[in-house]
């Protein structure tokens, strides 16, 4: 273990002499009659060196201390809630007040960080600052680490390895926390306004499925079997629309072994919802709906970005994939683009790529490398080729293509959604050349899901489904990575 820092080591002395002196370093008997937002409401009013009578008892974290000889000043910081930052308020003691043993004891045991609580009268200091002049106080909890410096930025490596030290000292840490949770209070509300049903699915499966995404793999000791953690939600909410279900949703978390960086997590909090009788425009206003309510639980439905104004209240455009690469590149280019012309544009484009891809995804990475980025308003970018959603119903018009979308809002993928293959024996077809696509040795491939299969075989409706990527959505509205957006990212060890 490592050795303790010099200011750890005396805050564990004072613990110890505390409990060596018959009193506790963290007692579990009291409690409190106001918040620090209580009283800050209650007497806020208070015009400079007014006094009262009125008597309460608070407590917090202290976040400045400072003694004097027959005066001790500090502030406590009360706990962040879905409405406020977290409340601070000043608390005096005075030697008139609480008397020399506990205005000593004051300055020899309470630390910055340590919670503390008081009890006295609400008043306004000389300087107009709302106070509580204590009469009372007890030690309600010794912090052992000392806080970095309020005012000093911490490294965006500090604050996502000690996400709680970032909360105690960082307003903008507990402002994010609050807002994604707005943000998904948001999403659920929109569902449950539109009738939809919330269900939860299974995290370890035996077959992987619903995406293309390499899986984690565990065993499970109980049965002697391999499993893996989902990468969708996909298959088990299908599952329940064949049970019966009118509509369904999962707000889930979801996990791919694949890489990490400022739009990627290994894990991460997808929504996913499908709708019987709907199709991917109807599917479509739904997202729509969901993202304009997420907005308006944190702020503005126009977003500032270096690239410009996002405008959420705008009209959501609607773009076709190949007449869009088309029209960037100065030719056409179709589902029946020979692979070689789709090498010859990629090299002409500085566009690396992998040579054993098939001409339907180097059509897909083209179109991500050089129309994506552009697409800062809201745009349903559609018309995929098959490849793009082995779970999509196929193109009722154009063959080679799938009834499915992508949603690009400030030159990202936020959402996809599409309309749903729920034919049992073209799904088994689609599925089984996955399966062996796996076999072949692609770590993304589907596995073949015979169970999914039946459950399909018994007849579900048509249907419209989406799928929405959380962290994504708050990056969107925040202006933050993704890092940020997850309270605890997964981290590579230090050391």
């Amino acid at each position: 273990m490592p050795s303790d820092s010099e200011q750890t080591a005396i805050r564990k002395e004072k613990r110890q002499r505390l409990l060596d002196e018959g009193r506790q370093a963290y007692p579990a008997d009291l409690s409190r009659t106001h918040t620090l937002r209580e009283i800050r409401a209650g007497w806020g009013h208070l015009e400079a060196g007014q006094e009262t009578d009125n008597v309460v008892t608070a407590g917090g974290r202290v976040v400045f201390i400072r003694n004097t000889g027959k005066l001790a000043f500090a502030t406590l910081q009360d706990g962040f809630t879905p409405e406020d930052n977290g409340e601070r308020l000043q608390v005096m003691l005075s030697l008139a007040e609480v008397g020399e043993d506990a205005l000593a004891r004051w300055k020899s045991d309470v630390d910055l960080g340590d919670f503390v609580w008081v009890k006295g009268r609400v008043i306004a200091s000389k300087r107009g600052e709302l106070s509580i002049m204590a009469s009372e106080w007890r030690l309600a909890a010794k912090s052992l680490r000392p806080l970095p410096v309020l005012h000093k930025e911490l490294s965006e490596e500090a604050r996502v390895r000690r996400r709680y030290v970032d909360l105690i000292v960082r307003d903008e840490a507990r402002d994010l926390l609050r807002k994604r949770s707005a943000i998904t209070r948001a999403v659920r509300e929109t569902l449950y306004a539109q009738d939809y049903l919330e269900v939860e699915t299974p995290i370890l499966q035996l077959v992987h499925g619903g995406a293309a995404a390499r899986p984690f793999e565990t065993h499970i000791n109980a049965f002697d079997i391999d499993m893996t953690l989902r990468i969708a939600l996909e298959l088990h909410l299908k599952r329940t629309m064949v049970g019966g279900a009118d509509r369904v949703f999962e707000l889930g978390r979801v996990f791919r072994n694949e890489g990490i960086d400022s739009s990627h997590s290994a894990e991460f909090t997808m929504l996913e919802a499908y709708q019987a009788w709907g199709d991917q425009r109807t599917i479509a206003r739904l997202i729509q709906d969901i993202i304009v309510a997420a907005a308006d639980a944190v702020g503005s439905r126009q977003i500032e970005t270096p690239q410009g104004v996002i405008d959420l209240d705008g009209e959501w455009q609607w773009l076709p994939v190949y007449p869009a690469l088309s029209a960037k590149v100065g030719e056409e280019i179709t589902v029946e683009t020979p692979l070689e012309r789709l090498h010859e544009v990629a090299d002409a484009h500085e566009i690396e790529f992998d040579p054993a891809v098939g001409a339907d995804k180097l059509a897909m990475k083209l179109f991500e490398e050089l129309v994506e980025p552009g697409l800062l308003q809201p745009t349903f970018v559609y018309d995929y080729p098959s490849i793009a959603q082995p779970l999509a119903r196929p193109h009722r018009s154009e063959p080679g293509k799938v009834e499915a979308w992508d949603l690009i809002i400030g030159g990202m993928e936020r959402g996809t959604g599409f309309t749903e293959l729920v034919d049992p024996v073209v799904q088994r077809e689609v599925l089984l050349a996955q399966s062996l696509k796996a076999a072949a040795g692609d770590p993304d491939a589907m596995q073949f899901d015979s169970d999914f299969i039946e459950a399909l075989e018994y007849g579900v409706p048509p249907m419209g489904g989406l799928g929405l990527g959380i962290d994504r959505l708050i990056m969107l509205l925040t202006g933050v990575g993704i890092r940020e957006t997850i309270l605890y990212p997964l981290l590579r060890p230090q050391g």
